[in-house]
């Protein structure tokens, strides 16, 4: 066979995704039987384990970064001081400062760890949600292997209720329809025909197929997202601002020092101890040495308090961050909407005469399986009071599932009294062809079809048949069309109260979703956000709108309502540009294809039933469904954070009064200071504070 290296497969020179299936297998050097053994052995030290490699992260490295920063240098400085100097005067090491400096340090450091040890790695939740098991053609049989084994060129067979293993494209047989909303942000399953791309994690809701694996492990499309989170490493808005602190002390405290040494040494001629001491002294008072430990106690508390409210918080500085948040950026699918479909009811557009619109949901009810896990049909079904009125009254003789060529469900039932009947229900083009329908009432369907499509409202088509004979086999009486009912992703009841609290918060609220612009935008309009919403292409420059394009993409960004039809990527680069434009931003999401965008906002949150792996993206872990917590969790940031603020005040003015006031009582009346007295008065001053 030709085809290229597998070492420039593995580089992503080759489109995969879009050329022809033949063309995969010549450039995939494989064959619709499969792989060998070795073939497969061989592939796999090529392209590596189907699956997300783990980090691992040393425990006692991540215990000593607490130690790594302005504030601990000066303490760590200080520390040195008090055993290496001493010695010069002749006298012993002074272990009794030492002990006491280096005891602040590491309950600064234990606190905070224990605080944050609980973050879960982002990567491995991702990897955790791989399929494990898959069925694979290796030496022409059929066997169930670890997915971890499959490479590139594996045939392998993908049935409903499965976990999608690796990026494939779909062989000869039925269409499949794919639940991939926690990768995409679709809310609808996705139909995929022969030839057509799958992606590894989106899950088969219907059909059974063989499929090609094309990419596996972090060159899947699963597996870049997590490559993004994986590859950020966001520095927090609250520990610039405690490096800020930390650099304005030392700045204080170097010019203190300057000052005391030019003085002690050539103009007062003070003991070499003495002296020491004295610059110690300024060392300990002048750092707010107790400030992390009283901030990390504080933003513990804080956590706690927000547990009670139905926000798990994993990273404590996620606190400060929330109470600064000026932009929140809200995936749509299962964060701002239900991710379960449903019918308007005000909307349904009834065609037959004498017909309530409650009796064209019973209608497409009947043509419903009330057990099946179809979005459709769920959504139907749960329109009635009672999923058993489907079926109430009537005697099923034959259901007629859906497939791809007929486009719709039908039921052949017997009524109470003996009657024999047919509903159906599908896609508007077919049901209108299955009952014939005159231009008239055609032309009125697809107006009401495009009205519903402007509003991002999908359409299913409802019929009914009498069929005089008792025979299922029957012809029947023509098909009658009954109605139109218009499908949607409902918003969440509290969506919109908690958008117009969080405006009110002054919080700006940006819808970014990879479902339709259409969609987007009737969610927008329903929760009262603003439609000003753009597709994906303009981020890339490409608005076919000459006056969007015009703007700057930062510009752009700062000023749209939401973004629909994104990507992963897209996702990220929208919360990067927000904070290059110095907003404070943060992310809420429930799916794989959030995760990234997740790790990177300054506080992103995983929302109630979230995929692990944006809970470990996340920062803050809602428990409770809804946003409305959200924003009962940033009105407690702020008042945490208010008192975070007022002793970090406090700390800074007790820093000036200290250098200052102990360098002019050391100067100018001679006097000398114990350093473990001004270590004792600090630890008893912060002390008092933290209890408040």
């Amino acid at each position: 066979m030709g085809g290229i290296s597998l070492e420039e497969i593995k580089n992503e020179n080759v489109d995969l995704e879009r050329i022809p299936v033949e063309e995969v297998f010549e450039q995939l050097k494989c064959s619709k039987e499969g792989l060998s053994s070795d073939e497969g052995a061989n592939r796999l030290q090529v392209f590596g384990p189907n699956k997300l490699e783990e980090k691992k992260e040393s425990k006692f490295l991540k215990f000593l970064g607490f130690m790594w920063n302005p504030l601990s240098w000066v303490m760590e400085a200080a520390a040195i001081m008090a055993i290496a100097l001493a010695n010069g005067s002749g006298r012993p090491p002074d272990w009794q400062d030492f002990v006491g400096i280096i005891s602040l340090l590491v309950i600064n450091s234990t606190i905070s760890f224990i605080e944050e040890n609980n973050a879960g790695n982002a990567a491995a939740a991702l990897m955790a949600g791989l399929a494990p098991k898959t069925r694979v053609l290796r030496d022409g049989r059929w066997s169930e292997e670890d997915a971890a084994i499959l490479v590139p060129g594996d045939i392998i067979s993908i049935k409903l209720g499965d976990i999608i293993p690796a990026d494939a494209r779909l062989l000869e047989g039925d269409a499949l329809s794919v639940d991939q909303s926690a990768l995409t942000g679709e809310s609808l399953p996705a139909t995929k025909n022969p030839s057509d791309e799958v992606f590894s994690g989106s899950t088969v809701k219907k059909g059974e197929i063989e499929a090609v694996v094309i990419a596996t492990g972090v060159h899947t499309f699963f597996g870049k997202a997590a490559h993004l989170v994986d590859n950020t490493n966001q520095v927090g808005h609250f520990q610039k601002v405690l490096t800020a602190i930390g650099n304005f002390c030392i700045c204080s405290i170097a010019v203190g020092i300057l000052i005391e040494l030019v003085v002690m040494y050539p103009i007062q001629h003070r003991k070499y101890r003495d002296g020491i001491d004295n610059l110690l002294v300024l060392l300990i008072g002048g750092i707010p040495i107790a400030m992390p430990t009283v901030l990390s106690v504080t933003m513990a508390i804080g956590s706690h308090r927000l547990s009670q409210q139905g926000a798990i918080t994993k990273r404590m500085t996620a606190i400060e961050e929330m109470a600064g948040m000026d932009v929140l950026c809200s995936d749509k699918t299962g964060t701002l909407t239900l991710n379960k479909l449903s019918v308007d009811k005000n909307l349904i557009e009834v065609f037959a005469k004498n017909v309530e619109k409650d009796y064209v949901i019973l209608l497409a009810a009947r043509a419903s399986r009330t057990e099946n896990q179809d979005a459709i049909d769920a959504a139907i079904v749960g329109m009635l009071a009672d999923p058993k009125e489907a079926r109430a009254g009537v005697r099923e003789i034959h259901f007629f599932p859906f497939n791809p060529v007929d486009k719709r469900t039908a039921l052949t039932y017997i009524d109470s009294d003996g009657n024999w009947h047919r509903s159906s229900k599908g896609a508007p083009e077919q049901i209108l062809n299955l009952c014939n329908c005159k231009e008239d009432v055609r032309k009125k369907a697809h107006s009401v079809i495009d009205k519903f499509a402007e509003r991002g409202l999908r359409s299913l088509g409802v019929a009914r048949q009498e069929v005089p004979e008792k025979n299922k086999d029957s012809p029947g009486a023509p098909w009658q069309f009954v109605g139109l009912l218009p499908l949607f992703d409902p918003p969440r009841h509290d969506s919109a109260e908690t958008i117009t609290r969080a405006l009110n918060l002054g919080v700006n609220v940006k819808m970014i979703t990879g479902d339709q612009l259409a969609i987007a935008k009737e969610t927008g309009r329903r929760l009262g956000m603003g439609t000003n919403m753009y597709p994906s292409s303009s981020l890339l420059g490409q608005s076919k709108d000459a006056a969007v394009a015009a703007l700057p993409v930062d510009e752009l960004i700062e000023k749209a309502d939401g973004f629909a039809g994104v990507f992963p990527e897209h996702k990220y680069e929208i919360v990067k540009r927000l904070q290059e434009r110095k907003h404070i931003c943060g992310m809420t999401g429930d799916g794989v294809n959030d995760a990234p965008a997740l790790k990177r906002a300054d506080i992103g949150i995983a929302v109630a039933d979230a995929t692990d792996a944006a809970r470990g993206a996340s920062d803050i872990v809602l428990t409770e469904p809804g946003l409305s917590v959200i924003i009962s969790a940033v009105l407690t940031s702020r008042a945490i954070f208010q008192r975070m603020k007022n002793y970090t005040i406090y700390a800074v003015s007790i820093t000036i009064r200290i250098v200052f006031g102990f360098m002019f009582i050391a100067l100018i009346w001679k006097f000398d200071f114990a350093p473990f007295m001004v270590l004792i008065i600090a630890i008893l001053n912060d002390g008092e504070i933290v209890s408040y």
